[in-house]
Protein backbone atom coordinates (compact mmCIF):
# COMPACT_ATOMS: atom_id res chain seq x y z
CA UNK A 1 0.00 0.00 0.00
CA UNK A 2 1.46 3.64 -0.97
CA UNK A 3 1.90 5.81 1.79
CA UNK A 4 0.84 9.05 -0.22
CA UNK A 5 -1.24 10.97 2.63
CA UNK A 6 -3.65 13.17 1.85
CA UNK A 7 -4.73 15.72 4.99
CA UNK A 8 -5.98 19.04 5.09
CA UNK A 9 -3.28 21.89 5.58
CA UNK A 10 -5.38 24.62 7.75
CA UNK A 11 -2.24 26.69 8.14
CA UNK A 12 -2.03 30.01 9.31
CA UNK A 13 -1.29 33.81 7.84
CA UNK A 14 1.25 33.84 5.79
CA UNK A 15 1.51 30.46 4.66
CA UNK A 16 1.61 29.52 1.32
CA UNK A 17 -0.23 26.26 1.14
CA UNK A 18 -3.96 27.24 0.98
CA UNK A 19 -6.77 25.49 -0.81
CA UNK A 20 -9.76 27.34 -0.27
CA UNK A 21 -11.60 30.64 0.97
CA UNK A 22 -14.03 31.80 3.41
CA UNK A 23 -16.39 34.58 2.59
CA UNK A 24 -16.74 37.26 4.52
CA UNK A 25 -19.95 38.92 5.89
CA UNK A 26 -20.33 40.93 3.05
CA UNK A 27 -19.40 38.25 0.53
CA UNK A 28 -16.34 39.42 -0.19
CA UNK A 29 -13.35 36.32 -0.14
CA UNK A 30 -10.10 36.01 1.75
CA UNK A 31 -7.61 33.55 1.16
CA UNK A 32 -7.57 31.17 4.44
CA UNK A 33 -4.85 29.07 5.76
CA UNK A 34 -4.51 26.03 3.80
CA UNK A 35 -7.62 24.09 3.64
CA UNK A 36 -6.74 21.50 1.78
CA UNK A 37 -9.39 18.38 1.05
CA UNK A 38 -8.35 15.01 1.85
CA UNK A 39 -5.29 13.46 2.87
CA UNK A 40 -3.53 9.86 3.10
CA UNK A 41 -1.65 8.56 5.66
CA UNK A 42 0.11 5.37 5.99
CA UNK A 43 0.09 3.46 9.97
CA UNK A 44 0.14 0.40 11.71
CA UNK A 45 -3.27 0.95 13.05
CA UNK A 46 -3.79 4.64 12.36
CA UNK A 47 -4.66 5.47 8.50
CA UNK A 48 -7.59 7.35 7.37
CA UNK A 49 -8.85 10.36 5.24
CA UNK A 50 -10.66 13.55 5.71
CA UNK A 51 -13.15 15.01 3.27
CA UNK A 52 -12.96 18.83 2.28
CA UNK A 53 -15.97 19.71 4.81
CA UNK A 54 -13.78 18.77 7.73
CA UNK A 55 -10.95 20.51 6.02
CA UNK A 56 -13.15 23.28 5.57
CA UNK A 57 -14.35 22.95 9.44
CA UNK A 58 -11.38 22.74 10.62
CA UNK A 59 -9.74 25.96 8.78
CA UNK A 60 -12.70 27.89 11.24
CA UNK A 61 -14.72 29.08 7.47
CA UNK A 62 -17.95 30.39 8.58
CA UNK A 63 -20.40 32.10 6.16
CA UNK A 64 -20.53 29.46 3.58
CA UNK A 65 -23.11 29.95 0.94
CA UNK A 66 -26.89 29.34 1.38
CA UNK A 67 -26.62 25.42 -0.76
CA UNK A 68 -27.62 22.07 0.21
CA UNK A 69 -24.94 19.64 0.17
CA UNK A 70 -28.20 16.74 -0.80
CA UNK A 71 -30.45 17.19 -3.39
CA UNK A 72 -33.75 17.98 -2.74
CA UNK A 73 -35.06 15.37 -4.69
CA UNK A 74 -34.00 11.57 -5.29
CA UNK A 75 -31.09 11.68 -7.74
CA UNK A 76 -32.29 9.24 -10.46
CA UNK A 77 -29.20 6.85 -11.22
CA UNK A 78 -28.53 6.38 -15.05
CA UNK A 79 -25.75 5.12 -17.30
CA UNK A 80 -25.73 8.63 -19.03
CA UNK A 81 -25.54 11.58 -16.85
CA UNK A 82 -28.72 13.25 -16.29
CA UNK A 83 -27.80 16.27 -13.97
CA UNK A 84 -30.07 17.65 -11.16
CA UNK A 85 -29.79 21.51 -10.20
CA UNK A 86 -29.59 21.97 -6.32
CA UNK A 87 -28.76 25.35 -6.77
CA UNK A 88 -25.70 27.69 -6.62
CA UNK A 89 -25.04 26.83 -9.96
CA UNK A 90 -24.48 23.38 -8.96
CA UNK A 91 -25.83 20.23 -10.43
CA UNK A 92 -25.62 16.20 -9.36
CA UNK A 93 -25.94 12.58 -10.73
CA UNK A 94 -26.04 9.42 -10.32
CA UNK A 95 -23.99 7.70 -12.98
CA UNK A 96 -23.64 3.87 -13.49
CA UNK A 97 -20.27 2.43 -14.46
CA UNK A 98 -19.14 -1.23 -14.75
CA UNK A 99 -17.86 -2.65 -11.69
CA UNK A 100 -14.93 -4.41 -14.09
CA UNK A 101 -14.26 -2.06 -16.61
CA UNK A 102 -12.67 -4.93 -18.47
CA UNK A 103 -16.40 -6.81 -18.47
CA UNK A 104 -18.71 -3.80 -19.37
CA UNK A 105 -21.73 -5.99 -19.21
CA UNK A 106 -21.42 -7.18 -15.78
CA UNK A 107 -22.44 -6.10 -12.42
CA UNK A 108 -22.36 -2.10 -11.76
CA UNK A 109 -21.31 0.88 -9.53
CA UNK A 110 -23.58 3.90 -9.24
CA UNK A 111 -20.98 7.19 -9.07
CA UNK A 112 -22.10 10.19 -7.07
CA UNK A 113 -21.42 13.34 -8.91
CA UNK A 114 -21.24 17.22 -8.32
CA UNK A 115 -20.71 19.82 -11.02
CA UNK A 116 -20.13 23.33 -10.54
CA UNK A 117 -21.04 24.89 -13.78
CA UNK A 118 -18.45 27.42 -15.70
CA UNK A 119 -19.88 31.26 -14.38
CA UNK A 120 -18.82 32.31 -17.37
CA UNK A 121 -20.15 30.14 -19.80
CA UNK A 122 -19.43 31.94 -23.22
CA UNK A 123 -15.88 31.68 -21.99
CA UNK A 124 -15.95 27.89 -20.99
CA UNK A 125 -12.87 26.00 -21.93
CA UNK A 126 -14.47 22.46 -20.70
CA UNK A 127 -14.63 19.91 -17.69
CA UNK A 128 -12.12 20.22 -15.12
CA UNK A 129 -12.06 16.49 -12.87
CA UNK A 130 -11.32 17.29 -9.34
CA UNK A 131 -9.98 14.53 -7.03
CA UNK A 132 -9.50 15.43 -3.08
CA UNK A 133 -7.48 12.32 -2.05
CA UNK A 134 -7.54 9.43 0.52
CA UNK A 135 -8.12 6.67 -1.13
CA UNK A 136 -11.35 6.96 0.44
CA UNK A 137 -11.99 10.67 0.44
CA UNK A 138 -15.53 11.32 -1.05
CA UNK A 139 -14.69 13.74 -3.84
CA UNK A 140 -18.62 15.49 -4.48
CA UNK A 141 -17.61 18.09 -1.84
CA UNK A 142 -15.34 20.04 -4.60
CA UNK A 143 -17.85 20.18 -7.00
CA UNK A 144 -20.66 21.41 -4.53
CA UNK A 145 -17.74 23.88 -2.86
CA UNK A 146 -15.45 24.50 -5.48
CA UNK A 147 -16.39 28.80 -5.48
CA UNK A 148 -14.50 27.74 -1.87
CA UNK A 149 -11.77 26.33 -2.85
CA UNK A 150 -11.25 27.34 -6.31
CA UNK A 151 -9.55 30.41 -8.43
CA UNK A 152 -12.05 32.97 -10.13
CA UNK A 153 -10.21 31.72 -13.00
CA UNK A 154 -11.29 27.92 -13.06
CA UNK A 155 -14.73 28.89 -11.84
CA UNK A 156 -15.30 31.04 -14.62
CA UNK A 157 -13.79 28.76 -17.42
CA UNK A 158 -14.31 25.07 -16.20
CA UNK A 159 -16.94 23.00 -15.09
CA UNK A 160 -15.85 21.88 -12.12
CA UNK A 161 -16.99 18.21 -11.28
CA UNK A 162 -15.55 16.20 -8.36
CA UNK A 163 -17.22 12.62 -7.47
CA UNK A 164 -17.60 10.40 -4.77
CA UNK A 165 -14.88 7.60 -6.12
CA UNK A 166 -16.34 3.94 -6.11
CA UNK A 167 -17.20 2.28 -2.84
CA UNK A 168 -16.66 5.50 -1.00
CA UNK A 169 -19.32 8.15 0.43
CA UNK A 170 -22.86 8.35 -1.61
CA UNK A 171 -21.27 6.17 -4.32
CA UNK A 172 -22.80 2.64 -4.16
CA UNK A 173 -22.36 0.16 -3.14
CA UNK A 174 -20.02 1.82 -0.54
CA UNK A 175 -17.29 0.33 1.11
CA UNK A 176 -18.77 -0.99 5.45
CA UNK A 177 -16.75 -2.63 7.64
CA UNK A 178 -17.62 -1.51 10.63
CA UNK A 179 -19.24 0.84 13.19
CA UNK A 180 -16.82 1.70 15.54
CA UNK A 181 -13.12 2.54 14.67
CA UNK A 182 -11.78 2.37 18.42
CA UNK A 183 -11.25 -1.38 18.84
CA UNK A 184 -8.52 -0.99 15.55
CA UNK A 185 -7.17 2.87 15.96
CA UNK A 186 -7.19 3.48 20.10
CA UNK A 187 -4.36 0.66 20.98
CA UNK A 188 -0.89 0.76 22.33
CA UNK A 189 0.95 0.77 18.77
CA UNK A 190 4.24 0.00 20.12
CA UNK A 191 3.77 -3.49 21.27
CA UNK A 192 6.19 -4.45 24.03
CA UNK A 193 5.18 -8.25 24.04
CA UNK A 194 2.94 -10.99 22.07
CA UNK A 195 -0.16 -10.20 23.80
CA UNK A 196 0.01 -6.59 22.58
CA UNK A 197 1.58 -7.87 18.79
CA UNK A 198 -2.02 -10.28 19.18
CA UNK A 199 -4.66 -7.55 20.32
CA UNK A 200 -3.69 -5.44 16.82
CA UNK A 201 -3.23 -8.70 14.65
CA UNK A 202 -6.98 -9.53 16.11
CA UNK A 203 -8.42 -5.96 15.72
CA UNK A 204 -7.18 -5.80 11.75
CA UNK A 205 -8.31 -9.15 10.69
CA UNK A 206 -11.62 -8.60 12.12
CA UNK A 207 -11.84 -5.28 10.66
CA UNK A 208 -11.00 -7.00 7.13
CA UNK A 209 -13.72 -9.70 7.73
CA UNK A 210 -16.29 -7.08 8.52
CA UNK A 211 -15.36 -5.12 5.12
CA UNK A 212 -16.09 -8.65 3.24
CA UNK A 213 -19.37 -9.16 5.21
CA UNK A 214 -20.82 -5.54 4.79
CA UNK A 215 -19.59 -4.06 1.62
CA UNK A 216 -22.27 -5.71 -0.70
CA UNK A 217 -19.41 -7.79 -2.84
CA UNK A 218 -17.98 -4.30 -4.14
CA UNK A 219 -14.19 -4.87 -2.51
CA UNK A 220 -12.39 -6.51 -6.04
CA UNK A 221 -13.23 -3.69 -7.74
CA UNK A 222 -12.34 -0.75 -5.95
CA UNK A 223 -8.10 -0.39 -6.93
CA UNK A 224 -7.28 2.72 -8.35
CA UNK A 225 -6.71 1.08 -12.00
CA UNK A 226 -10.19 0.49 -12.02
CA UNK A 227 -11.29 4.11 -10.61
CA UNK A 228 -8.93 5.28 -13.64
CA UNK A 229 -11.04 3.51 -15.89
CA UNK A 230 -14.31 5.57 -14.49
CA UNK A 231 -12.50 8.88 -15.28
CA UNK A 232 -12.36 7.67 -18.86
CA UNK A 233 -16.43 6.83 -18.16
CA UNK A 234 -17.31 10.03 -17.34
CA UNK A 235 -15.47 12.23 -20.21
CA UNK A 236 -17.53 9.84 -22.34
CA UNK A 237 -20.55 10.65 -20.83
CA UNK A 238 -19.61 14.46 -20.91
CA UNK A 239 -18.86 14.11 -24.63
CA UNK A 240 -15.79 15.28 -24.37
CA UNK A 241 -13.01 13.92 -26.04
CA UNK A 242 -10.60 15.60 -23.74
CA UNK A 243 -10.69 16.75 -20.17
CA UNK A 244 -8.75 18.60 -17.51
CA UNK A 245 -7.67 16.86 -14.40
CA UNK A 246 -6.55 18.55 -10.58
CA UNK A 247 -5.62 16.25 -8.27
CA UNK A 248 -4.46 16.81 -4.38
CA UNK A 249 -1.90 13.58 -2.51
CA UNK A 250 -3.40 10.35 -3.54
CA UNK A 251 -5.67 12.22 -6.37
CA UNK A 252 -2.43 12.86 -7.69
CA UNK A 253 -1.48 9.36 -7.99
CA UNK A 254 -5.61 8.52 -9.09
CA UNK A 255 -4.36 10.86 -11.69
CA UNK A 256 -1.27 9.56 -13.19
CA UNK A 257 -2.71 6.40 -13.58
CA UNK A 258 -5.06 7.83 -15.27
CA UNK A 259 -2.92 9.80 -17.93
CA UNK A 260 -0.60 6.51 -18.04
CA UNK A 261 -3.86 4.45 -19.20
CA UNK A 262 -5.38 7.00 -21.60
CA UNK A 263 -2.82 9.60 -22.16
CA UNK A 264 -4.80 10.40 -25.57
CA UNK A 265 -7.40 11.59 -23.86
CA UNK A 266 -5.67 14.55 -21.35
CA UNK A 267 -6.54 17.80 -22.20
CA UNK A 268 -3.93 19.08 -18.92
CA UNK A 269 -3.50 18.02 -15.58
CA UNK A 270 -2.10 19.12 -12.45
CA UNK A 271 -0.89 16.79 -9.58
CA UNK A 272 -0.26 18.30 -5.97
CA UNK A 273 1.74 16.42 -2.98
CA UNK A 274 2.71 13.71 -5.04
CA UNK A 275 3.80 10.50 -4.31
CA UNK A 276 6.29 8.72 -5.58
CA UNK A 277 5.03 6.21 -7.51
CA UNK A 278 7.23 3.39 -8.36
CA UNK A 279 9.15 3.08 -5.24
CA UNK A 280 8.66 -0.11 -3.06
CA UNK A 281 6.30 0.48 0.26
CA UNK A 282 8.90 0.43 2.81
CA UNK A 283 11.10 3.14 0.95
CA UNK A 284 7.80 5.39 0.74
CA UNK A 285 7.02 4.72 4.25
CA UNK A 286 10.77 5.69 5.57
CA UNK A 287 10.38 9.13 3.24
CA UNK A 288 7.05 9.74 5.14
CA UNK A 289 8.10 8.94 8.56
CA UNK A 290 11.22 11.08 7.93
CA UNK A 291 8.89 14.20 7.30
CA UNK A 292 6.71 13.93 9.71
CA UNK A 293 9.23 13.47 12.25
CA UNK A 294 11.22 16.44 11.13
CA UNK A 295 7.53 18.24 10.90
CA UNK A 296 7.06 17.55 14.31
CA UNK A 297 11.01 18.46 15.69
CA UNK A 298 9.25 22.32 14.17
CA UNK A 299 6.15 22.14 15.86
CA UNK A 300 7.92 21.44 19.01
CA UNK A 301 10.88 24.07 18.74
CA UNK A 302 8.07 26.45 17.86
CA UNK A 303 6.71 26.24 20.97
CA UNK A 304 10.10 25.99 22.89
CA UNK A 305 10.55 29.68 21.44
CA UNK A 306 7.38 31.24 22.52
CA UNK A 307 6.86 31.39 26.71
CA UNK A 308 2.86 32.00 25.76
CA UNK A 309 3.09 28.20 23.97
CA UNK A 310 0.45 26.17 26.45
CA UNK A 311 3.22 23.18 26.38
CA UNK A 312 5.94 25.34 26.70
CA UNK A 313 7.71 23.53 29.46
CA UNK A 314 10.01 26.22 30.10
CA UNK A 315 11.80 25.93 26.82
CA UNK A 316 11.92 21.87 26.85
CA UNK A 317 9.21 20.79 24.83
CA UNK A 318 10.77 18.42 23.04
CA UNK A 319 12.02 16.79 26.13
CA UNK A 320 8.49 16.85 28.22
CA UNK A 321 6.74 15.49 24.98
CA UNK A 322 9.24 12.77 24.79
CA UNK A 323 8.34 12.20 28.19
CA UNK A 324 4.99 12.30 27.94
CA UNK A 325 4.93 9.47 25.42
CA UNK A 326 7.11 7.19 27.42
CA UNK A 327 4.19 7.69 30.81
CA UNK A 328 1.41 7.35 28.02
CA UNK A 329 3.19 3.78 26.80
CA UNK A 330 3.31 2.26 30.48
CA UNK A 331 -0.45 4.70 31.85
CA UNK A 332 -2.95 5.91 29.61
CA UNK A 333 -4.26 8.89 30.09
CA UNK A 334 -8.27 8.41 31.05
CA UNK A 335 -11.01 10.20 29.02
CA UNK A 336 -14.56 10.78 29.24
CA UNK A 337 -16.62 8.01 30.10
CA UNK A 338 -17.49 5.86 27.39
CA UNK A 339 -14.41 6.25 25.14
CA UNK A 340 -10.74 4.76 25.38
CA UNK A 341 -7.93 6.67 27.14
CA UNK A 342 -5.29 8.00 25.38
CA UNK A 343 -3.06 5.16 24.38
CA UNK A 344 0.34 5.42 21.82
CA UNK A 345 -2.06 4.92 19.09
CA UNK A 346 -4.40 7.69 20.00
CA UNK A 347 -1.84 10.51 20.79
CA UNK A 348 0.56 9.87 18.20
CA UNK A 349 -2.61 10.23 15.75
CA UNK A 350 -3.88 13.14 17.33
CA UNK A 351 0.05 14.82 16.89
CA UNK A 352 -0.15 13.63 13.52
CA UNK A 353 -3.33 15.61 12.56
CA UNK A 354 -1.62 18.61 13.63
CA UNK A 355 1.65 18.33 11.83
CA UNK A 356 -0.47 18.35 8.67
CA UNK A 357 -0.98 22.75 9.13
CA UNK A 358 0.04 24.90 11.36
CA UNK A 359 -3.14 26.47 11.78
CA UNK A 360 -4.26 23.37 14.07
CA UNK A 361 -1.12 23.79 16.31
CA UNK A 362 -1.97 26.03 18.77
CA UNK A 363 -4.94 23.15 19.73
CA UNK A 364 -2.45 20.27 19.63
CA UNK A 365 -0.30 22.40 22.33
CA UNK A 366 -3.04 22.83 24.49
CA UNK A 367 -3.93 19.36 24.18
CA UNK A 368 -0.24 17.92 25.03
CA UNK A 369 -0.05 20.40 28.33
CA UNK A 370 -3.95 18.46 29.14
CA UNK A 371 -2.51 15.27 28.87
CA UNK A 372 0.37 16.46 30.78
CA UNK A 373 -1.62 16.99 33.89
CA UNK A 374 -3.61 13.68 33.23
CA UNK A 375 -6.86 15.19 30.88
CA UNK A 376 -6.77 13.15 27.68
CA UNK A 377 -9.97 14.60 26.18
CA UNK A 378 -8.59 17.29 24.18
CA UNK A 379 -5.90 14.26 22.29
CA UNK A 380 -8.89 12.36 21.61
CA UNK A 381 -10.80 14.99 20.08
CA UNK A 382 -8.21 15.59 17.52
CA UNK A 383 -7.91 11.49 16.88
CA UNK A 384 -11.20 11.90 16.29
CA UNK A 385 -11.20 14.90 14.00
CA UNK A 386 -8.40 13.05 12.16
CA UNK A 387 -10.49 9.79 11.93
CA UNK A 388 -13.92 11.71 10.81
CA UNK A 389 -15.84 11.02 13.79
CA UNK A 390 -19.63 12.43 14.44
CA UNK A 391 -20.49 14.03 16.83
CA UNK A 392 -23.21 11.50 16.72
CA UNK A 393 -20.79 8.85 17.26
CA UNK A 394 -20.84 7.60 13.92
CA UNK A 395 -18.11 8.00 10.98
CA UNK A 396 -18.04 8.41 7.18
CA UNK A 397 -16.57 5.20 5.57
CA UNK A 398 -13.05 6.90 4.36
CA UNK A 399 -10.92 4.46 6.50
CA UNK A 400 -12.86 1.28 5.35
CA UNK A 401 -12.49 2.83 1.89
CA UNK A 402 -8.59 3.83 2.42
CA UNK A 403 -8.31 0.05 3.46
CA UNK A 404 -10.14 -1.35 0.23
CA UNK A 405 -8.62 0.59 -2.18
CA UNK A 406 -4.96 0.64 -0.57
CA UNK A 407 -5.03 -3.29 -0.17
CA UNK A 408 -6.02 -4.11 -3.76
CA UNK A 409 -3.44 -1.59 -4.84
CA UNK A 410 -0.44 -3.46 -3.99
CA UNK A 411 0.31 -6.97 -2.37
CA UNK A 412 1.11 -6.67 1.80
CA UNK A 413 4.35 -7.21 2.43
CA UNK A 414 4.88 -7.48 5.99
CA UNK A 415 7.63 -4.70 7.68
CA UNK A 416 10.32 -6.96 8.50
CA UNK A 417 12.60 -6.31 11.60
CA UNK A 418 15.22 -4.67 10.01
CA UNK A 419 12.77 -2.61 8.26
CA UNK A 420 11.16 -1.60 11.37
CA UNK A 421 14.50 -0.92 13.28
CA UNK A 422 15.15 1.01 10.27
CA UNK A 423 12.18 3.50 10.26
CA UNK A 424 12.54 3.26 14.33
CA UNK A 425 16.22 5.35 13.76
CA UNK A 426 14.97 7.43 10.99
CA UNK A 427 11.79 8.81 13.14
CA UNK A 428 12.13 7.58 16.65
CA UNK A 429 8.64 9.40 17.99
CA UNK A 430 6.44 8.80 14.77
CA UNK A 431 7.95 5.81 13.24
CA UNK A 432 4.89 3.49 14.13
CA UNK A 433 2.42 5.01 12.09
CA UNK A 434 4.38 4.22 9.30
CA UNK A 435 4.51 0.25 9.57
CA UNK A 436 3.07 -1.72 7.85
CA UNK A 437 -0.76 -2.04 8.65
CA UNK A 438 -1.91 -5.30 9.57
CA UNK A 439 -5.19 -4.99 8.10
CA UNK A 440 -3.81 -6.37 4.43
CA UNK A 441 -2.36 -8.90 5.44
CA UNK A 442 -6.00 -10.32 6.16
CA UNK A 443 -7.45 -8.75 3.06
CA UNK A 444 -10.08 -11.12 1.75
CA UNK A 445 -9.35 -10.50 -1.67
CA UNK A 446 -6.71 -10.83 -4.61
CA UNK A 447 -4.79 -7.33 -4.88
CA UNK A 448 -4.93 -5.69 -8.52
CA UNK A 449 -2.07 -3.43 -9.13
CA UNK A 450 -1.72 -0.49 -10.75
CA UNK A 451 0.80 0.01 -14.15
CA UNK A 452 3.49 1.29 -13.74
CA UNK A 453 3.36 5.66 -13.86
CA UNK A 454 4.68 7.00 -17.09
CA UNK A 455 2.56 9.09 -19.17
CA UNK A 456 4.83 8.99 -21.97
CA UNK A 457 2.22 10.33 -24.61
CA UNK A 458 0.04 12.93 -22.25
CA UNK A 459 0.33 16.69 -22.59
CA UNK A 460 3.20 18.68 -19.95
CA UNK A 461 1.69 17.75 -16.40
CA UNK A 462 2.38 20.42 -13.72
CA UNK A 463 3.89 18.35 -10.15
CA UNK A 464 3.41 20.66 -7.04
CA UNK A 465 5.63 20.11 -4.11
CA UNK A 466 5.79 21.80 -0.88
CA UNK A 467 9.59 22.20 1.18
CA UNK A 468 7.63 21.60 4.30
CA UNK A 469 4.96 18.89 3.53
CA UNK A 470 4.68 16.24 6.09
CA UNK A 471 2.89 13.96 4.73
CA UNK A 472 3.94 13.68 0.77
CA UNK A 473 7.98 15.03 1.16
CA UNK A 474 9.57 16.72 -2.05
CA UNK A 475 11.53 14.13 -1.88
CA UNK A 476 8.68 12.17 -3.38
CA UNK A 477 7.04 14.65 -5.36
CA UNK A 478 10.07 15.33 -7.30
CA UNK A 479 10.31 11.62 -7.90
CA UNK A 480 6.84 11.53 -9.59
CA UNK A 481 8.18 14.76 -11.30
CA UNK A 482 10.78 12.55 -12.57
CA UNK A 483 8.26 9.66 -13.07
CA UNK A 484 6.70 11.58 -15.63
CA UNK A 485 7.78 11.96 -18.78
CA UNK A 486 6.35 15.56 -19.41
CA UNK A 487 6.07 15.98 -15.35
CA UNK A 488 6.78 19.73 -14.71
CA UNK A 489 7.88 20.30 -11.11
CA UNK A 490 6.90 23.48 -9.00
CA UNK A 491 8.08 23.79 -5.46
CA UNK A 492 5.79 26.09 -3.18
CA UNK A 493 8.20 26.88 -0.08
CA UNK A 494 5.95 26.67 2.45
CA UNK A 495 5.09 24.58 5.71
CA UNK A 496 1.51 22.40 5.31
CA UNK A 497 0.13 19.27 2.83
CA UNK A 498 -0.16 20.37 -1.08
CA UNK A 499 0.70 23.70 -2.23
CA UNK A 500 -2.21 25.04 -4.07
CA UNK A 501 -3.35 28.37 -3.60
CA UNK A 502 -5.92 29.98 -5.69
CA UNK A 503 -5.08 33.50 -4.80
CA UNK A 504 -1.01 33.29 -4.76
CA UNK A 505 1.68 32.22 -6.89
CA UNK A 506 0.78 28.74 -7.06
CA UNK A 507 -2.92 29.32 -8.37
CA UNK A 508 -1.38 32.09 -10.84
CA UNK A 509 0.50 29.21 -12.33
CA UNK A 510 -2.18 26.54 -12.66
CA UNK A 511 -4.37 28.72 -14.02
CA UNK A 512 -2.82 30.00 -17.15
CA UNK A 513 -1.63 26.34 -17.45
CA UNK A 514 -4.86 25.48 -17.24
CA UNK A 515 -6.51 27.90 -19.80
CA UNK A 516 -3.82 28.79 -22.02
CA UNK A 517 -2.25 25.01 -21.57
CA UNK A 518 1.46 27.15 -21.08
CA UNK A 519 3.28 25.34 -18.19
CA UNK A 520 6.08 26.92 -16.59
CA UNK A 521 9.74 26.67 -16.44
CA UNK A 522 10.41 23.40 -14.52
CA UNK A 523 12.08 24.36 -10.92
CA UNK A 524 9.75 27.45 -10.52
CA UNK A 525 9.48 27.69 -6.94
CA UNK A 526 6.63 29.86 -5.16
CA UNK A 527 7.56 31.67 -2.02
Amino acid sequence: MRPGVDVPSAAGSGDATHLGRCRRPGGRRRTIGGVNPARRLIASAVTTVLTATLALAAAGCGGRPERPVEPVEPVPASETLEWINIGGGVDVAQFVVPRDHQLPEGAAITLYLARHRATKPGERIGSLLVNPGGPGAAGSILGVRADELFSDTLLERFDIIGWDPRGVGRSLPSVDCTATLDPLYANDVTPDDQTETAILAREAAAFAAGCEAGSDGVLPYVSTRQSAGDIDAIRRALGEPKVSYFGFSYGSELGAVWLTMFPGTVRGAVLDGAIDPNENEHAQSRQQAIGFEKALDRLLDACAADKKCAFHADGASQAAFTALLERIETAPIPTSAGRPPVTSGVALLAVAYALYTERLWPKVYRALADADAGRGDALLDLYDGYLGRRTDGTYDNTIEAFFATGCLDEVPASTTAAEEAELRAAAPRMYPLFLHPAVCDSWPVAADPSPAVSGPASPPVIIIGTTGDPATPLESTRAMADALTRGVLVVVDAEGHTGYQPEGCSGAIVDRYLTDLVPPVAGTTCD
